[in-house]
């Protein structure tokens, strides 16, 4: 390696060498994602077969299913296909009584294409096991992986379709419930039911933001320059004098006098401007 290159700049200490992740590319999204299904538990499904009218109240990310897959005849290039699966909670109105909370599952589907580069070396690790030999973990293609960062998306309307109305162009039973993962239907409490023709159906309408991004495991040679050891002591909490732990603590000022209009927007304004 040339010298130059090895030369320390800016006060570091030495260059060395360490393993991560390096982002090779990304994008991000912002999609209204319009007449969305929700699928229902068999309670849930009662409920909304009386209701007259039904509103989202939340809308939250479960889990997002990533699958990377090499593009012929375009070196470097990936798709990947992603599965949201989305918790929504409904108020449902079945008369002029309180509404009823139901929770369902909807789930989207994306596919995109990123660069990753190219790699054929096959990877070997060993994991420590205690009380037994180290167990050899190995890969046979150097892939890239996909990584998906997602906020819980906003409601933007729901619609209650009796059961000869199908507002939707595409056929809303594609989806088996007995294929819906493990893991998403042990967050809910009941069992999920299937599609029929004399149901009600819920369809909503959601935004959604997502930055997906394809990465690989490399090393990469940094600058160096101290030893990240914490400067700030830690405090310890006495359970025998709980008063002088709340002696520490701030007045909540903001609680009892919330921030007007015009200082808010500039405490934003500073933030973005980096001020």
């Amino acid at each position: 390696m040339d010298e130059e290159k090895m030369t320390c700049s800016f006060g570091c200490k030495e260059q060395v060498c360490i393993q991560t992740d390096k982002i090779y590319d990304s994008c991000r999204s912002k999609e209204c994602i319009e007449c969305m299904r929700v699928y229902l538990t068999e309670t849930g499904q009662e409920i909304v077969d009386r209701a007259i009218d039904v509103k989202c109240r939340k809308a939250e990310v479960i889990w997002v299913f990533s699958d990377v897959e090499k593009m012929p005849f375009n070196s470097g290039y990936y798709t990947v296909d992603l599965n949201f699966f989305f918790r929504i909670t409904l108020d449902v109105y079945t008369g002029i009584s309180r509404p009823v909370m139901v929770e369902g599952v909807a789930t989207f589907n994306k596919k995109v294409v990123l660069f990753g580069s190219e790699g054929s070396a096959k990877i070997f690790t060993s994991k420590f096991k205690e009380d037994s030999f180290d167990p050899q973990l190995w890969q046979k293609t150097n892939m890239p992986k996909a990584v998906v960062e997602v906020v819980d998306p906003v409601c933007l309307g729901a619609k209650l379709s009796d059961s000869h109305d199908n507002c939707c162009k595409f056929n809303d039973c594609d989806l088996d419930v007995c294929n819906i993962p493990d893991c998403v239907c042990r967050i809910f409490e009941d069992r999920f039911v299937n599609c029929h023709d004399n149901q009600k159906k819920v369809y909503i309408s959601i935004g959604l933001f997502s930055i997906i991004k394809l990465e690989r495991n490399v090393q990469l040679l940094i600058p160096a320059y101290d030893f990240c050891i914490p400067e700030k002591e830690c405090i310890t909490s006495s359970p025998d004098d709980p008063c002088e732990i709340f002696e520490n603590v701030s007045f909540p000022v903001n609680e009892f006098f919330p921030p007007v209009k015009d200082c808010l927007n500039l405490a934003v304004n500073k933030e973005c401007c980096g001020d």
